[in-house]
């Protein structure tokens, strides 16, 4: 048996990444190969994973539902021509072997929708989805804005043509992020598998970064994103919050650890660093490259390996980040933000994750404000506990592409 994996954006590339090594590390009696819709697909390349077809990155990164201007600047780029060959690359590739021949396709409707078009069999991880983002245990939740009644029209998040979709006899199984969007499809007659979210996975510490030297320090993780230039503008305004955070503990120790994502230029956030007064200093964390500044007992450590250990380090986040900040929430941790300047977190973006997250999720108007809420947490003992239940809640425990993997494999297996 054969197995085509479609997925559009580089979180997404990422999950689908892990469920296809997780395939890979059982009978191996499927082949596999991949195409990412968006992007240049290096998660699958680190695999040795096959690419099928064209691949380019576009202006959004894959951001076009936040912004139609970002739509209109990947149509400019080509999207309409990529996006024509993407789909005949995959029916020539279903065409070949069409009797051994299954789709997964991982992300939001335009993969599932090629997965159906394609004529075979199909499996579908929905990872941006969740009823987390319409609801909670308690019931709906408020709506201000219109694409917040858009989003929660019918019966589930899932629109009805979503729903028709996972509901063919052809959609051979599909996968959703939480307990709660489980239950309310099953509601919506399609049957679904509950394997928890793999974005959790892989995220055990390394060891790399040594941290027992700020152990009585209050850390806090710094996380601007992985989009170029986007996260320069990020790193800008994370900047502008630091003031008012160091006003909010004024007498207490204060690790800064910002997370830097492979290939991103670490001299020039270090630039921006130093153009704001930050001193420089010999940087206390074994085995890490990273710049180093600060004064006293406040400390700003550019890191650019060990993020798993920032993870589990940090008290709380800072975060202007998509995957980052949610598998930070899911380790309990409470996160502040603010809109940045897009186009992936604009204030929708923002707000949209604020809902997803729930109480993790601390959300401010401006970063100027950061310092308020930080306080907020601080005084709040029986709200940080609860945030670190919630954050298991919405987010679920780690091994989810192994399961994920273990029912594909049962499923499509010869």
């Amino acid at each position: 048996m054969r197995l085509l994996c479609l997925s559009n954006g580089h979180g997404e590339d990422r999950i689908a990444a892990a469920v296809l090594q997780a395939l890979q590390e059982g009978s191996g009696q499927i082949g596999l190969e991949a195409l990412p819709l968006v992007g240049m697909g290096q998660a699958y390349r680190n695999l040795g994973i096959p690419l099928l077809g064209p691949v380019q990155v576009m202006p959004s990164g894959g951001f076009v539902y936040m912004d139609a201007r970002e739509l209109t600047k990947d149509v400019r780029a080509g999207l309409l021509t990529l996006s024509w060959r993407q789909w005949q690359a995959i029916r020539a590739w279903v065409h070949k072997a069409p009797q051994q021949s299954y789709i997964l396709a991982v992300g939001d409707i335009w993969p599932l929708l090629l997965a159906w078009g394609s004529g075979a069999p199909y499996l579908f991880v929905a990872t941006a989805r969740s009823e987390y983002y319409v609801r909670d245990e308690a019931g709906p939740l408020v709506r201000r804005r219109w694409y917040q009644w858009l989003e929660g029209y019918g019966s589930s998040v899932f629109q009805p043509w979503e729903r028709w979709l996972m509901s063919r006899k052809r959609c051979r199984a599909v996968f959703v992020r939480d307990s709660l969007t489980a239950g309310r499809l099953n509601r919506a007659a399609v049957s679904v598998h509950d394997c928890g979210n793999p974005m959790m996975d892989n995220l055990a510490p390394q060891g790399v970064l040594d941290l027992s030297a700020c152990a009585n320090s209050l850390r806090i993780l710094l996380l601007p994103g992985s989009r170029e230039p986007e996260v320069y503008g990020n790193w800008a305004h994370i900047l502008r919050a630091l003031p008012s955070v160091l006003e909010a503990v004024p007498r207490q120790s204060v690790q800064f650890l910002a997370a830097l994502a492979p290939g991103l230029d670490a001299e020039v956030f270090a630039a921006a660093v130093r153009a704001q007064g930050w001193p420089p200093r010999p940087t206390s964390l074994a085995g890490d490259p990273g710049l180093s500044f600060g004064y006293g007992d406040v400390t700003l450590t550019l890191i650019s390996q060990g993020f798993n250990d920032a993870l589990h380090g940090a008290d709380l986040g800072i975060a202007l980040a998509g995957t980052a900040t949610e598998q930070l929430v899911g380790l309990g941790k409470p996160v502040i933000t603010f809109p940045g300047a897009g186009p992936q977190f604009t204030a929708r973006f923002a707000e949209s994750q604020q809902r997803l997250l729930g109480p993790s999720v601390r959300l401010v108007d401006r970063p100027e404000q950061a310092g308020r809420a930080l306080a907020e947490l601080l005084r709040n003992p029986d709200l940080l506990q609860a945030i670190g239940q919630n954050g298991c809640r919405r987010m679920g425990t780690a091994g989810a592409a192994g399961r994920i993997a273990q029912v594909i494999e049962t499923l499509i297996s010869p």
